[in-house]
């Protein structure tokens, strides 16, 4: 991946296939824009393929023509993070979904993301795409979620809403993987910050075994560098400035600093830097807003449970500061 790249410059509206009958990848693609913020919503996974401010991309972004390599900011439900063994148990029944982290035999971020979201709401600064999940092996709910980005002259604004359109208590937890873009610079040369007190200790299997005050490398409440921090990390005790946000930010070396932000319908993070992932090593900064971390379904430890006709929103954006 080229994270030098920048994103190039498009009207907003529904841009069809350029080869008909073989669309691309990551589907159909939803441009949008406001001012000099612009962003391309793919209609696999309802990623954000692309998000630039004045041409500066927020986001890493990926190539049409091809699956996005790394979740990128993919809608991650209905379970973020792992799951044990692909393993849970709901109302009494154990189900067993596919294991497709096999090194740490988890089930990874969930069902949603590979699938195709229909555009069902298009304006020239906003996108709202709907999944109608089925119920499948291991999986035996129905939900139907919502997502809506919206671009202004403060950045993007995502907004998704989940409604169990079916029978049966569903777990629940969700959240959304976007990487932020060093601007072209070593990740090395770039800042953090996180607001969270409290970091979640893992096993060899990236799956929690509690959780500790922040210290050490893991505290990132105030800023610190990026230069020899290995993170694939969760986070939870979000704090929030006066507007009820709590932020994730990357601040690099051509002055700009890119950053993620979670209201209070979240409070965990994950952050990623990539070290372990062959072929993307320190390629960006993953912030990611959860609603609960890793194994969440047997742990419930923040756990959603919607009941039939209940409905679950979350609200999260992205910017330059």
């Amino acid at each position: 991946m080229n994270t030098d790249a920048t994103s190039t410059p498009a009207g907003p509206g529904h841009v069809p296939s350029t080869a008909p009958g073989t669309p691309p990848p990551s589907g159909a693609q939803h441009r949008i824009a406001s001012g000099g913020h612009r962003a391309t919503i793919a209609e696999v996974g309802a990623m954000v393929r692309e998000y630039s401010v004045d041409g500066r991309d927020v986001f890493v972004p990926f190539r049409e023509d091809e699956a996005a390599p790394v979740f990128n900011a993919a809608v991650l439900l209905p379970w973020p993070n792992r799951l044990r063994d692909g393993v849970y148990t709901a109302d009494g029944t154990r189900h067993q979904v596919a294991v497709s982290e096999p090194d740490r035999g988890t089930a990874l971020h969930g069902l949603a993301c590979w699938y195709r979201w229909e555009a069902v709401e298009v304006a020239d600064d906003a996108v709202t795409l709907e999944l109608a999940l089925p119920a499948q092996k291991g999986w035996p709910f129905q939900l139907v979620s919502r997502v809506t980005y919206r671009l202004s002259a403060a950045g993007l604004e995502v907004v998704v809403r989940t409604r169990n359109v079916g029978a049966g208590t569903a777990p629940y937890g969700i959240g959304f993987h976007p990487w932020l873009s060093t601007g072209g610079a070593a990740l090395d040369d770039c800042t953090v910050s996180l607001d969270a007190t409290t970091h979640v200790t893992v096993d060899d299997r990236l799956l929690p075994t509690g959780t500790e005050p922040v210290a050490g490398p893991y505290d990132l409440r105030e800023t610190r560098s990026m230069a020899g921090l290995d993170l694939d990390d969760a986070w939870v005790g979000a704090t929030r400035d006066a507007g009820g946000l709590a932020w994730a930010r990357l601040g690099c070396p051509d002055g700009r600093t890119v950053a993620v932000w979670m209201d209070e319908t979240m409070d965990c993070w994950q952050v990623c830097s990539a070290d372990h992932i062959a072929g993307h090593e320190r390629f960006g900064l993953a912030a990611e807003p959860m609603s609960c971390v890793a194994d969440a379904f047997n742990t419930g430890d923040d756990l959603v449970r919607l009941a039939p006709g209940d409905e679950h929103t979350v609200r999260w954006g992205a910017t330059i500061l």
